[in-house]
């Protein structure tokens, strides 16, 4: 994969890659800040930091950020995850170095308004009462708080009602200052323009902003137990969450199992659990298998909602794909299939270059580098059955998985 590189002497990193078939140019910072470094009282302020960034700076207005890139027809965006903190960006070619500065603005200008604070705190209320409305979102948080609990990968990334509400301007000054560290930071480029003008148009004010160390450190997890939880709700479905810990981004197997994970439960119509379960018996309207990846752990689960007369059908089901994968040796036909699957929606995935932007961002901080494609298709095209049936024996084991489940009151 061709990529331009280069690390300014505060520790920030510009990576480039030039699309000369578009008129876009998708640009935007990533910080390896996320969720997982709050303590129990700071629950969801890296969050709020995110939604307070579009709020002023010290040279605009919050109108002032909005307006700036939405009226030439260009995107301005956030996120936050339990790792990491983006701010991003997708314009025409010609308005980058207007995107590029904001983005800097908002990213390290912010001066976070006390009145600003105020209507956002509400705003974020309303968030997490419209994620507690939807049991497809709120089992998934549950659930990560049973898989790592009493770790801070387990605090959902909203917060609570209790911290967001008390959060003062105080404290995102004193967040930023502990946690900010510029060598790891990345300024993400993707798009058609060269990496000679994107220095040209960066690196002045990108090279200005001081160097900053952090003496923060994440805490690991290590303490995974099965665990069972039922929950009644307000809901005419009932929920089931199943899954446990599994490898991390640092794993040598992580694509293998992506693989596999593909298999069982990916997006395809002919996921094994969707044939089971949707197509077969007509259970559920999908069925889903998530395998998400740290920096110290991972995470492996499978989420569907069903009619309360067929729960437990549904679980038994996905239970018997589970332990089909175990017991039974993929066929070298079937194999072959489910690769040239998998690497088929890999290569699509990299035809949208606003996502790519932030991949390089990710890998970058969280490997030092950045994978190939082809790299990564000759880690899948040699995965053998044998590794992959191993692999589920270990990540599927049946006596260390956890069960979350909604039922309705």
């Amino acid at each position: 994969m061709q990529y331009n590189l280069k690390e300014l002497p505060n520790g920030i990193r510009i990576v480039h890659q030039e699309i000369t078939h578009t008129r876009m140019v998708h640009c935007g910072f990533v910080l390896n800040i996320g969720s997982r470094d709050e303590t129990k009282e700071e629950e969801g302020l890296a969050h709020f930091w995110e939604h307070m960034a579009f709020k002023g700076t010290q040279k605009r207005k919050a109108y002032h950020i909005i307006n700036r890139l939405e009226s030439l027809g260009g995107e301005l965006n956030a996120y936050t995850t339990k790792e990491k903190i983006c701010f991003y960006s997708s314009t025409l070619w010609e308005h980058f170095g207007k995107a590029a500065e904001l983005l800097c603005d908002i990213t390290f200008n912010s001066t976070f308004p006390k009145k600003q604070i105020e209507k956002e705190r509400q705003v974020i209320l309303e968030e997490m009462s419209m994620y507690r409305d939807s049991p497809d979102d709120s089992i998934q948080d549950e659930f990560d708080e049973l898989v790592f609990e009493g770790h801070a990968l387990g605090r959902n990334i909203l917060g609570s009602e209790e911290t967001v509400g008390s959060f003062t301007q105080q404290d995102f000054f004193d967040f930023i200052s502990s946690r900010l560290d510029t060598t790891q930071i990345v300024f993400s480029v993707v798009g058609n323009i060269t990496f000679k003008k994107v220095l040209q148009k960066v690196e002045g004010f990108l090279s200005n902003i001081p160097m900053k160390r952090s003496l923060f450190v994440r805490n690991d997890f290590s303490t995974y137990l099965p665990k069972f939880k039922v929950v009644e709700k307000e809901i005419t479905q009932s929920h089931c969450a199943i899954g446990k810990t599994a490898f991390s981004m640092h794993d040598s197997r992580r694509f293998k199992l992506y693989l596999l994970n593909n298999i069982l439960g990916g997006p395809s119509m002919n996921s094994r659990l969707n044939l089971a379960l949707r197509e077969k018996h007509g259970y559920v309207y999908s069925v889903e298998s998530h395998y998400q990846t740290y920096s110290d752990t991972g995470f492996f689960g499978v989420f569907f909602g069903t009619e309360p007369n067929t729960l437990n059908r549904a679980k038994k089901a996905v239970l018997k794909e589970l332990e089909k994968l175990r017991e039974k040796k993929l066929g070298v036909m079937q194999l072959h299939m489910a690769k040239e699957q998998a690497i088929g929606q890999m290569a699509m995935a990299e035809e949208n270059y606003a996502a790519l932007m932030l991949v390089f961002g990710k890998n970058l901080l969280d490997k030092g580098r950045i994978d190939s494609l082809d790299t990564i298709f000759e880690v899948i095209r040699k995965a053998s059955a044998e590794e992959l049936q191993d692999i589920a024996n270990e990540v599927y084991a049946a006596d260390q998985l956890s069960f979350l489940t909604y039922l309705p009151v």
